[in-house]
C-alpha cells in the first residue's frame, strides 16, 4: 500500500501536470485554428508536449487510483466525509477526462468545449490535492515532532511496557525500540485508518493496558483486507504507549480552549446585562474611552472585518451583539473580560 508521504508526491506531481497542460492548453488555442480539417497552427513541439502531459496526467490518474480505489472496499465503517468528497472529486476527474478522451477520437464536432473541460480538470485536481496533500504533510511533520523515538521517550515507554499486560511471550525490550516504534506507526497508519479515522483513534489518552485491550479487540474483529498479526499488535500497542503523552497535550490544549470559549461567552453575558442595566458597582465596571476601543477593535477585529462595516451595519440590539462576539469566539476570537465589554460597547 502506498505510504502518505509517497502519496503526497504523486499529489503535487498530478498537480503540476494539471497546470502544465491547462496554461499550454491557453498558449495553442491562441494560434489560428482550420474548423474543416481540424488543424492549428500552432508549432508542432507544443502540441506534441501538450499531448504528452495530457497522457502523463490520465496515466498517473490511473496509477493512483489502482492504489486507493481497493481501500474503499476495506472500510467496515461509514466513510469520513472529507473521504467521500476525495472519492466524489476523483470520479469527477475520470468521468472528465473520458469524456475529452471520446471527444478528442469520436466527437470532434464538440472540440469546442476542450478548454472548459481542462479548465474543470484543474479545478477539480486543486479541490483534490487540497483535500489530501495538506493532511499528509501535517502527519508527518507531527510525527517527526513527537518525543516519542527520543531517548528519553523510549526510556519511559520501556518502563510502561512492564504495566501493559502484554502477553509473556512479548519481547518488552525490542518493542521498546526505535525500529518497533515506526513499525507500530506503519501499522497505526496502514492497517487501523481503513475502518478509523485517525481522529478518532488518536481522540483521548489511555493507560498502557487500556491500549493493549483495545488495540487486541480491533485486532480479532473480522476484517475484508489484511488482518493485524499478533506481533503488529504488540508494536502499534507500544507506538501507542509512547505518544501518549502527545495525545494528553493536543486534549489539555483542546480543554484549555473550550474552557477559554466558556469564560469568553460569559464575559459576553455580563458586557451586554452591564451595557443593558447600567453599571451596578463602578468599581467592578470597566471605563470605557472611545478612542482606546476603537484602537482595540482595530488590532483585534478589522484584520478579517473592515472598519466600515461596524459604521454602516452596527448591531441593533444586545442579543445582535452577543450572537455576533460568541460567533467570532467560536472560530478562534480570544479575548480578555474586559476587552469584550469594551469591543461589545463600542460596536452596540
Amino acid at each position: 500500500m502506498m505510504s502518505s508521504s509517497t502519496s503526497a508526491i504523486f499529489g503535487l506531481i498530478f498537480l503540476g501536470l494539471a497546470n502544465a497542460s491547462v496554461f499550454l492548453m491557453f498558449k495553442l488555442w491562441g494560434y489560428p485554428f482550420n474548423k474543416e480539417t481540424h488543424k492549428s497552427e500552432a508549432p508542432r513541439s507544443l502540441t506534441v508536449l501538450h499531448r504528452c502531459l495530457g497522457y502523463a496526467y490520465a496515466l498517473l490518474y490511473i496509477f493512483m487510483m489502482w492504489h486507493m480505489v481497493p481501500r474503499l472496499w476495506s472500510y467496515q465503517i461509514e466513510l469520513p466525509p472529507r473521504t467521500v468528497a476525495h472519492l466524489m472529486l476523483g470520479i469527477t476527474i475520470g468521468v472528465l477526462i473520458l469524456v475529452k478522451v471520446a471527444i478528442l477520437r469520436f466527437f470532434r464536432h464538440f472540440e469546442e468545449s476542450m478548454p472548459y473541460i481542462g479548465v474543470s480538470l484543474l479545478i477539480c485536481t486543486y479541490l483534490l490535492i487540497g483535500l489530501s496533500v495538506p493532511f499528509s504533510f501535517h502527519e508527518t511533520i507531527l510525527s517527526s515532532q513527537t518525543r516519542a523515538f527520543s531517548e528519553e521517550g523510549i526510556a519511559r515507554t520501556r518502563k510502561l511496557l512492564d504495566t501493559a499486560e502484554l502477553p509473556t511471550e512479548a519481547p518488552l525490550d525490542q518493542l521498546a525500540s526505535k525500529r518497533k516504534l515506526r513499525e507500530g506507526q506503519h501499522v497505526l497508519q496502514r492497517k487501523c485508518v481503513v475502518c478509523h479515522d485517525l481522529r478518532t483513534i488518536l481522540a483521548k489518552p489511555r493507560t498502557p493496558p487500556d491500549w493493549v485491550r483495545l488495540v487486541h479487540r480491533m485486532a480479532i474483529k473480522p476484517v475484508i483486507g489484511e488482518p493485524i498479526t499478533e506481533q503488529e499488535e504488540w508494536s502499534v500497542s507500544t507506538y501507542l504507549i509512547a505518544i501518549t503523552p502527545d495525545i494528553k497535550n493536543a486534549v489539555k490544549q483542546q480543554r484549555q480552549e473550550k474552557m477559554r470559549t466558556d469564560e469568553a461567552k460569559a464575559a459576553i453575558e455580563i458586557a451586554s446585562t452591564v451595557m443593558e442595566d447600567g453599571p451596578v458597582n463602578v468599581g467592578t465596571v470597566v471605563s470605557y474611552n472611545e478612542t482606546e476601543a476603537k484602537a482595540l477593535f482595530e488590532n483585534k477585529c478589522s484584520q478579517c472585518h473592515p472598519f466600515e462595516d461596524v459604521i454602516d451595519y452596527p448591531p441593533t440590539s444586545k442579543e445582535e451583539t452577543v450572537e455576533i462576539i460568541n460567533r467570532m469566539i467560536d472560530i478562534g476570537l480570544y479575548l480578555e473580560e474586559e476587552e469584550i465589554e469594551t469591543i461589545a460597547r463600542y460596536i452596540n
